[in-house]
C-alpha cells in the first residue's frame, strides 16, 4: 500500500482501518479568520486519532457495514476508515467515497437563502406566503421561523416512517413535488404557534427550497450548483433528484429493519424525493469539511447573515439551532457548528469549529441504529476535545432521536 506524506502519515489496515496526513484541499479564500480556534482554556487539543479510531471499530461491532471520518486542521488532513463500502464486493470504505448526507443539505440551503437576503430578494422576517402565496394557512409563519424550525409545521416523515422499511419501499421510487409534501404535513394540526418553540420538522425546509426556486427562477440543484459547489470546488457534491445512482465511487447504504435480527436491506438507490432540499444532497467527506470551513470562514455569506445564522434558539441537551445550523457543546467545553444527517442507509456528521479552523465529518453506513448513532457522536469528542475525554460506548452525551430526518426510524 502506497502512501505520500507532507507533515507525517500512516496507514493501518486497509479494509478494518485507514489512517494518513495529507496536504489539505486549497480552495481560494476571501477571508482571514485564523485557523487556530480556541477554547475557552486556550487552544484546541490535538485531536485523538486513536480515539477516533475505536469509535469506528465501535460502530462496527454494533452493526455499521462501514465507517470513516475525516479531520481538517491547520493545513493537515488526517483521515480514518474501517469497514466496507460493499458488503457484495466487500471492497474497503474510505473517504474518497461519495455518500447521502440527509440533513447536513439543509445547511446548504439555509445558506442560499441568506445569500438571497444579502441580494434584498427577501428578508428572515417576512411571511412565507408573501412569497409563496396560499401556501400555508397561517401568514405569520416567517422565513425566520422556517430555517429555525420554529414555524410549527408538521414533520410528515414521521407518519411516511412510521414503519421503517415498508415504508422506505413505499417510496424508494416515488417523485414528490414539494408541494406534495408539504400538503401531507398540512393534514396535521400545526404543533405549536409559530415563533414559539424549536420543534424538528423536515417540512420547514421542504419550504425553504421552494422560496429559493421562486426567488431565483432556477431549481433548487442549480443554485447549489452556482453558489456553493462551484465556487467551492466541491468535486463530490450532487443534487441528482430525482435521479436514483449515486455518481461515481460510493460507499452503499444499509437500512436497519425495525425487527430484532432482521436482515440489513440496501438502501443506496432511491430517489431521495421526500427529502429534497431537507435532505437529498450527496456529498463526501472532503466537501463537507472544505464546505463547513469556508461557511464558518465567512466566505460564503455576508457577516451580517453569518450572524442571523448564529442566532441560536435552545433545541435539546448540549445543543441550539440557528438558522439550517446546529451548535453542539462538547465535554471539554469547545462547542461545534454543523449538522447531523440521516436517510436511510446513512448517519453523517459534518461540524467545525467557531471560525471553521477545524472541522470534522463522519459518516456510518447503516441508519435506524440508535446504538451506532450516539457511537458515532464520539467522533466529536476525539476530533475536538482530543484525549481529555473517553469518545467510545456511550460516555458521552446521547443524541436525541428526534432531531433530524426521518425521527421515527433514525436519530434525527
Amino acid at each position: 500500500m502506497a502512501s505520500a506524506t507532507v507533515r507525517r502519515s500512516a496507514v493501518v489496515g486497509a479494509v478494518l482501518l485507514s489512517l494518513l496526513a495529507v496536504p489539505a484541499h486549497a480552495v481560494p479564500r476571501a477571508s482571514t479568520a485564523s485557523e487556530a480556534d480556541t477554547t475557552s482554556a486556550g487552544t484546541l487539543p490535538k485531536p485523538d486519532l486513536t480515539g477516533l479510531r475505536s469509535v469506528l471499530r465501535t460502530a462496527l461491532e454494533q452493526g455499521a457495514p462501514g465507517a470513516m471520518a475525516r479531520i481538517d486542521s491547520g493545513g493537515t488532513v488526517r483521515l480514518a476508515a474501517a469497514g466496507v463500502a460493499d458488503r457484495e464486493t466487500e471492497r474497503a470504505i474510505g473517504n474518497t467515497d461519495r455518500f447521502r448526507i440527509g440533513s447536513v443539505t439543509k445547511i446548504f440551503t439555509s445558506t442560499v437563502l441568506l445569500q438571497l437576503v444579502d441580494e434584498k430578494k427577501l428578508t428572515l422576517d417576512s411571511s412565507v406566503n408573501r412569497h409563496l402565496p396560499g401556501l400555508l394557512p397561517d401568514s405569520r409563519i416567517t422565513v425566520r421561523h422556517v430555517l429555525s424550525h420554529r414555524s410549527g409545521l408538521y414533520d410528515y416523515t414521521g407518519e411516511m416512517f412510521a414503519r421503517t422499511v415498508p415504508g422506505f419501499e413505499a417510496v424508494r421510487t416515488k417523485v414528490f413535488t414539494p408541494r406534495q409534501l408539504v400538503d401531507q404535513s398540512l393534514r396535521r394540526p400545526p404543533t405549536h404557534t409559530p415563533g414559539a418553540v424549536y420543534s424538528y420538522s423536515n417540512t420547514n425546509f421542504v419550504i425553504a427550497g421552494m422560496l429559493v426556486e421562486k426567488l431565483t427562477g432556477r431549481s433548487v440543484g442549480t443554485e447549489y450548483q452556482n453558489r456553493i459547489i462551484t465556487p467551492l470546488q466541491l468535486r463530490d457534491t450532487f443534487y441528482v433528484h430525482p435521479a436514483t445512482e449515486i455518481p461515481g465511487r460510493h460507499a452503499r447504504g444499509y437500512l436497519t429493519p425495525d425487527q430484532t435480527g432482521g436482515a440489513l436491506v440496501d438502501a443506496t438507490r432511491q430517489t431521495a424525493s421526500w427529502a429534497q432540499s431537507a435532505g437529498a444532497l450527496i456529498s463526501s467527506t472532503r466537501d463537507l469539511n472544505t464546505f463547513l470551513t469556508a461557511l464558518l470562514g465567512g466566505r460564503l455569506t455576508s457577516v451580517a447573515q453569518l450572524a442571523q445564522m448564529q442566532r441560536w434558539v435552545p433545541a435539546g441537551s448540549n445543543q441550539s439551532y440557528g438558522l439550517g445550523l446546529r451548535r453542539r457543546s462538547l465535554s471539554c467545553g469547545v462547542s461545534v457548528y454543523g449538522h447531523t444527517g440521516a436517510v436511510q442507509g446513512y448517519y453523517t456528521f459534518a461540524f467545525t469549529t467557531k471560525h471553521g479552523g477545524r472541522s470534522l465529518s463522519a459518516l456510518a453506513t447503516t441508519s435506524n441504529n440508535g446504538t451506532v448513532l450516539n457511537t458515532m457522536l464520539g467522533t466529536l469528542e476525539s476530533a475536538f476535545c482530543g484525549k481529555r475525554t473517553k469518545a467510545t460506548r456511550g460516555s458521552v452525551t446521547p443524541l436525541e432521536r428526534h432531531e433530524d430526518l426521518a425521527p421515527q426510524i433514525t436519530l434525527d
